[in-house]
């Protein structure tokens, strides 16, 4: 099967600026309190859960040593081989491995928690409804599901990423269009946290959580 050309573009684009996407946002949690908060608003949701949690698109596995720090048992999983191998020697005591979000291979209620920080902004909208209903579907009854995204109604196209001649589109979305859409997936929208641009971003910046349903 032929594979979507976004995923193609997507990792190619990663792979050729890992290192330096490593670098340049090394200590970003550091430099933005709010949005290490809300990973320690996760970590305690799922944490009352209990059981293991996934970063999907980790990248260089910021958030996944994050939440490994605060006592989660968390892998990664991310479609660039070259962002894999700057998460897998920053954190070698920590499980990734190479995946797409829209062949998500999770089993059946085996997650506590699912978080997909700043990752499905290269997703196509007509794909988000599957994507959700995948995490829905991999979440135990109760368990967590954290989007990071930025704010905004016109994607950003690129060809052009620190310094590397690649094509890469950024799809902003309103926190109404992807709080409809984790609903219509099942899960439901509990808490809704949007803040300004910090720094050089561009735009403001949501965190939608929802849970799978206690009771279906």
């Amino acid at each position: 099967m032929t594979e979507p050309s976004f995923l193609t573009l997507t990792r190619t684009a990663y792979d050729a600026v890992a290192v330096e996407y490593a670098e340049l946002h090394r200590d970003e949690l550091s430099k933005v309190p709010l949005d290490r908060v809300m990973l320690d608003l996760f970590a305690a949701l799922v944490r009352a859960r209990g059981g293991p949690v996934t970063d999907v698109g980790c990248g260089t596995g910021r958030a996944t040593g994050y939440l490994a720090g605060l006592g989660l048992d968390v892998s990664g999983v991310d479609l660039s081989p070259g962002m894999l191998d700057v998460a897998r020697n920053t954190y070698p005591d920590l499980p990734f491995r190479e995946g797409s979000m829209t062949g998500l291979d999770l089993p059946d209620a085996s997650q506590a928690g699912i978080c997909a920080v700043y990752s499905i902004i290269h997703v196509p909208a007509e794909l988000l409804p599957g994507v959700f209903a995948s995490f829905r579907r991999a979440l135990v009854p109760g368990g967590e599901v954290m989007v990071v995204f930025q704010v905004g109604e016109e994607p950003r196209h690129m060809e052009q990423v620190l310094g590397h001649p690649v094509e890469l589109v950024f799809h902003r979305r309103t926190t109404e269009q992807i709080a409809g859409l984790l609903e219509e997936a099942g899960l439901v929208v509990h808490t809704r946290v949007v803040r300004e641009p910090e720094g050089a971003e561009l735009t403001p910046h949501a965190h939608l959580f929802a849970r799978r349903p206690l009771a279906e």
